[in-house]
């Protein structure tokens, strides 16, 4: 796991040659360049492998952070492969400074990175604040984003098969379908953005309150089988942070402990 990320960001640096195509690099050197930005498809595949591993051999709980987590792994492999057309010089070429580009680094940075971002704060949100949020309109604030989000994102790479430019504020009539579906999206995707921020508000500011305990129940409900199994938990069944209290307190250790069965 340390070689694929690792390579991931070695080769991370050198991704980016694939957008000089269009500056009159020799055949050799767009080749060069083609072959180093097809292998990081490698270590990022490992990963994508990886953590498709890590949920099949857990204990899945589909809450909003995991629901979020799976939303990722989708956006973030859909952007992956799009960008691996783009990895080849005689495509990119003509898809250079398209809408293709537009749809494809969207669907992994502002798709793919925000949704792990937003399932990292919902996970961490009753840790840090001692404030639970309501699961139920988490959920909703995901099904929201994922649809208002591919239905921004998704049309524009037929808009840059299309012969559809960016950074030109006009465009063809011929685009204008894909154009209103784009901005139907989002309009959607600004929608849960609202909801994202009214759930983060009522937590923060509401005296729904979650104690060490009820977390631990919580734990205990969703990740043991029976009672005889209960009898056995300690504390390295679980990470460390969830059996302090929420939030925890300051300076709750002056050193971090070792953890044994």
């Amino acid at each position: 796991m340390v070689y694929a990320l690792t390579s991931i960001g070695v080769l991370g640096f050198i991704v980016w040659s694939h957008h000089m195509y269009c500056v009159g690099l020799d055949v050799d050197t767009r080749s060069y360049f083609t072959s180093a930005t097809m292998f990081i498809a490698v270590p990022t595949g490992i990963k994508i492998f990886s953590w498709l591993a890590t949920i099949y051999g857990g204990r899945v709980r589909m809450n909003t952070p995991f629901i979020f987590t799976i939303g990722f792994i989708i956006l973030f492999t859909i952007g992956g492969l799009t960008g691996i057309i783009l990895a080849n010089a005689s495509l990119d070429i003509s898809l250079h400074d398209s809408y293709y580009v537009v749809g494809h680094f969207h669907y992994v940075l502002s798709m793919g990175a925000v949704f792990a971002l937003i399932g990292g704060v919902y996970h961490w949100m009753e840790k840090l604040t001692g404030k639970k949020y309501n699961e139920k309109w988490g959920k909703i604030h995901f099904y929201i984003m994922f649809i208002g989000v591919n239905l921004t994102f998704f049309p524009m790479h037929f808009l840059g098969l299309q012969g559809m430019a960016r950074r030109i504020p006009e465009y063809a009539d011929g685009y204008v379908g894909y154009n209103k579906v784009a901005t139907l999206g989002s309009i959607i995707t600004i929608i849960s953005g609202i909801i994202f921020l009214i759930i983060l508000r009522n937590s923060l500011v509401g005296k729904n309150k979650e104690s060490a305990r009820e977390s631990m129940e919580v734990i205990n409900k969703e990740y043991f089988i029976n009672e005889v199994d209960l009898e056995y938990l300690t504390i390295s069944d679980i990470t460390l942070e969830w059996v302090l209290p929420n939030p925890p307190k300051y300076h709750t250790y002056n050193e971090i402990p070792r953890l044994s069965t």
